[in-house]
């Protein structure tokens, strides 16, 4: 049962008898002072953090792994301004975001695409232009020039933030007309006068083809690039020249994020991974666990968890929080899934601050989305989120109670770290709630500052915290 204590009176004189600070002198019985708890642990491993492969500077110059696994920024959006300039913005943006915590940003795709100044990218014509190239009606991409792209890594590498970029390669767009065999027809597939002279490719790279009719999926009606044919493979991951290693080791990519790898086989993607490295998170659009979990697997790769994210929705917006309790992928496999609340391409999820609570105190990688850290959410409070993230969300996961208003989830702790307990609360009133911990005799506090409460942990590690209407608190040892 929750306690509601701003409508009740009996309540509202124990705080003020208690000072609202301490638990001290609170009964101990766990019948009458402990609500009933469905203490689910639900995830199981040796406690360690997300890695990217990514290791951050400390003051002694020596390189550390963070303890809370890292934050991502994708640092882009759907028609973010074109003009050419749009490089410059996120380099300007960028030791403010390492200050704040964020040690990756996610760029769009960053090749020359069919429409030149106006593509966002993801209608790939020539991959080797960065921008500089007179083609397809622009030299500079809607976002920059080859130059301003370069600074932009450069200046996140110095500091200490990986870029990531967004790899289109299930299909292209801008190529002539030609006569097709397969097809019997013309198809718009030759790209033999791509500028950069590279990845030259015909109608036998594309499907149908001498490979086949069709692989997993094609887009748009774009032609459907084949990974099986030998032109393909070598130019896109084989080659010390190709594009995964070219954008790695000259363009000094740290990662990839695969765009729509329902549309080809997982082995491409693993291909990719064993031959150019890197971290690499695949976009498996579908809510469906057993599918993001078996793709991941076979494509050795993390993979966004549409899962969770259509679950935050149902939850946070349908006023149901035990559905948290559900599968997703991050439970299946945290060191394989990357949490997000809103992107580019989708945007359902209304209460954003308790769904950014909830990833940020979560297991997994997770990924704020530009539009929401510098227009439409409170900085302030995401950046606190972020160190909590950093800092604390530490260990293993249980989940230590869930109705329908309320979700409190504890974090295990790691290597020493004390983990954390995070509260989140989707009524109109103050909650409280006697909680499990990994702490006896213990004073913690709310590391948001949306409690001024400073309760101290029992002999049994039990104790109570509260959380304010339609909020979040995170507790944590006072240190």
């Amino acid at each position: 049962m929750k306690i509601k204590f701003a409508s009740l009176c009996f309540l509202a004189l124990l705080s003020s008898f208690y000072a609202c600070n301490s638990n001290d002198d609170l009964p101990t019985t766990a019948a009458t002072s402990k609500a009933p708890n469905k203490v689910v642990d639900v995830t199981h491993h040796d406690g360690r953090p997300f890695s990217t492969g990514n290791t951050m500077q400390n003051a002694q110059g020596r390189y550390v792994a963070n303890p809370g696994g890292g934050v991502m920024m994708q640092g882009f959006y759907w028609d973010c301004p074109s003009g050419g300039n749009w490089w410059n913005t996120v380099t300007s943006k960028l030791t403010v975001w390492s200050n704040a915590g964020i040690g990756s940003v996610w760029l769009p795709p960053v090749s020359k695409g069919q429409n030149g100044g106006f593509s966002m990218g993801y209608d790939p014509c020539d991959y080797f232009d960065f921008g500089n190239y007179n083609q397809n009606g622009s030299t500079e991409t809607r976002f920059g020039s080859r130059t301003e792209l370069q600074a932009l890594i450069t200046k996140a590498h110095t500091e200490n933030m990986q870029v990531f970029a967004d790899i289109v390669i299930n299909h292209c767009s801008g190529g002539q007309s030609e006569y097709n065999s397969f097809t019997g027809g013309n198809t718009w597939t030759n790209f033999t006068g791509v500028a950069s002279g590279k990845f030259k490719r015909t109608y036998n790279d594309f499907y149908k083809n001498a490979y086949g009719a069709y692989d997993e999926g094609s887009f748009g009606g774009y032609p459907d690039l084949c990974h099986l044919a030998p032109n393909v493979k070598d130019w896109l991951w084989l080659r010390a020249d190709g594009v995964g290693k070219y954008y790695k080791n000259t363009m000094k990519f740290d990662g990839w994020r695969f765009d729509y790898v329902k549309g080809f086989n997982a082995s491409v993607v693993n291909q990719w991974n064993a031959n150019v490295g890197g971290f690499s998170v695949g976009e498996y659009w579908d809510a469906n666990v057993d599918l993001l979990s078996s793709w991941a697997n076979s494509a050795n790769s993390s993979v966004f968890d549409f899962a969770c994210y259509y679950k935050m929705h149902d939850a946070f917006d349908g006023n149901n929080l035990a559905l948290l309790y559900d599968d997703m992928m991050w439970k299946r496999n945290p060191f394989k899934a990357v949490t997000f609340v809103s992107n580019h391409d989708t945007n359902i999820i209304w209460n954003k601050n308790l769904a950014y609570a909830y990833i940020l105190t979560g297991e997994g990688y997770p990924t704020i989305f530009y539009r929401d850290y510098e227009e439409w959410l409170n900085k302030a409070k995401l950046n606190n989120l972020i160190w909590i993230h950093n800092n604390k969300a530490t260990g293993t996961t249980s989940i230590l109670y869930a109705d329908n208003d309320e979700y409190v989830a504890r974090r295990n702790g790691y290597n020493g770290n004390p983990g954390l307990v995070v509260y989140l609360n989707n009524s109109s009133s103050t909650l409280e709630r006697w909680v499990p911990t990994n702490w006896a005799n213990t004073q913690i506090k709310d590391f948001t500052g949306n409690s001024t409460w400073y309760p101290t942990t029992q002999g049994d590690k039990w104790v109570k915290i509260q959380c304010p209407p339609n909020s979040y608190t995170v507790w944590s040892i006072n240190m």
